[in-house]
């Protein structure tokens, strides 16, 4: 039997590493001539310079930026010299693993710092910059990223405003001071999701909660990112609101698309093409692709890495498996959308603590459970 592993992390249970680790010792305990084969993914969250590092000779770049509240902070990107590519992961430096569970509040937080390794990549050469968005904390449809590469954001006074969430509906003046930064340079955002920027499905309304958002806030945040749209369309002509994606990261994957021009690359795609992946498959037969994450939710069926793999699944034939947590969705959603099977591997007389923090033997488990049924 051959078996391909492509899981992504469990968030604040096991690093995809340790979830690869888990499954080659559940199946080798149940099949020990078992052929595995492993790829570390990401879908352009946090994680994306990791797995960009096990795939290129590239080197990492530190700079002096500001994290989500604009706190000084020094963090790095990575730099293709020979190719004048940057990868730049949003996490380092937008991200809620910068902030303490207090300090959460996308009304206050601003992509900027982002923005500040994007300006240095582009200053070191790079021509072409890939942003895996993902773990963001802000909620600023991108005006902080833009604000870094030479936009202004003025309110009806003329006066400058700073580039949060809490001021997107003060903005009635925007632009561009310097074009000449930004005027050779492509843009990818390395993006998960299919949300649009605002609305019921928004970037507020879907992700605000989980970054410290209010009900109320959030309303604001919802309005704040309707209103953006609004003038970008009224004095930029630009209509993007509605493009599947446009919501990633707080609408910062609608402000790289607007005031960068920039395209939307699914991230699990661009990441498996970067392994070659597909070429792999091309000449080697797999019995299974096993993937997994922490949660699988309503939000797999819409671009998430589970997505990717099933799809990929699809293309070569290759049944696919998926691990969870948390399983919090109707199974046969999953079975509609190409999973052969998802196995949970939380234990319902254990507490959440617990869980998670056995993740990996629970994880050994069932995988070897599930192997050592002879029916599959």
């Amino acid at each position: 039997m051959k078996v391909l592993l492509i899981p992504d992390k469990f968030k604040g249970s096991a690093t995809a590493n340790e979830v690869v680790n888990a499954v080659t010792k559940g199946i080798k305990r149940a099949r020990p001539s078992t052929e595995i084969h492993s790829f570390l993914a990401s879908d352009g969250g946090d994680g994306f310079l990791e797995a960009v590092c096990n795939y290129l000779n590239i080197k990492k770049i530190k700079v002096k930026t500001r994290d989500p509240l604009g706190r000084a902070l020094t963090t790095f990107y990575l730099l293709d010299k020979d190719n004048d590519t940057a990868y730049v992961e949003m996490a380092k430096a937008s991200g809620m693993e910068l902030l303490t569970v207090s300090e959460q509040n996308p009304m206050a937080t601003s992509t900027y710092g982002t923005g500040l390794l994007l300006k240095d990549a582009i200053l070191k050469g790079a021509k072409t910059i890939y942003i895996g968005l993902g773990g963001s904390a802000t909620n600023d449809g991108g005006i902080g990223i833009a604000k870094a590469l030479g936009y202004v954001f003025k309110d009806d006074s003329n006066k400058m405003i700073d580039a949060i969430g809490e001021n997107l509906s003060s903005i009635q003046k925007i632009s561009l001071e310097n074009s000449d930064l930004i005027k050779n340079v492509s843009f990818f955002a390395v993006n998960d999701v299919q949300n649009p920027l605002f609305g019921p499905d928004g970037a507020a309304h879907v992700y605000g909660k989980q970054k410290g958002a209010t009900e109320n806030e959030i309303s604001i945040l919802d309005a704040g990112l309707k209103h953006l749209d609004k003038i970008v369309q009224k004095q930029l002509h630009i209509k993007n609101a509605n493009v599947p994606g446009a919501g990633a990261a707080g609408g910062t994957a609608y402000g790289l698309k607007t005031f960068l021009n920039a395209e939307f690359v699914v991230g699990i795609d661009f990441l498996l093409e970067l392994a070659k992946i597909p070429e792999l498959l091309t000449r080697t037969s797999f019995d299974f692709i096993i993937t997994g994450e922490g949660k699988i939710d309503s939000q797999t069926l819409h671009g998430k890495l589970i997505n990717g793999v099933v799809q990929m699944g699809k293309r070569f034939h290759i049944p696919v498996i998926g691990i969870c947590g948390k399983l919090a969705i109707d199974a046969e959603q999953l079975v509609a959308l190409g999973m052969k099977d998802t196995l949970e591997i939380s234990d319902a007389t254990k507490s959440l603590e617990y869980n998670m923090k056995h993740a990996p033997e629970l994880i050994e488990f069932i995988v070897y459970n599930y192997f050592n049924k002879t029916e599959n």
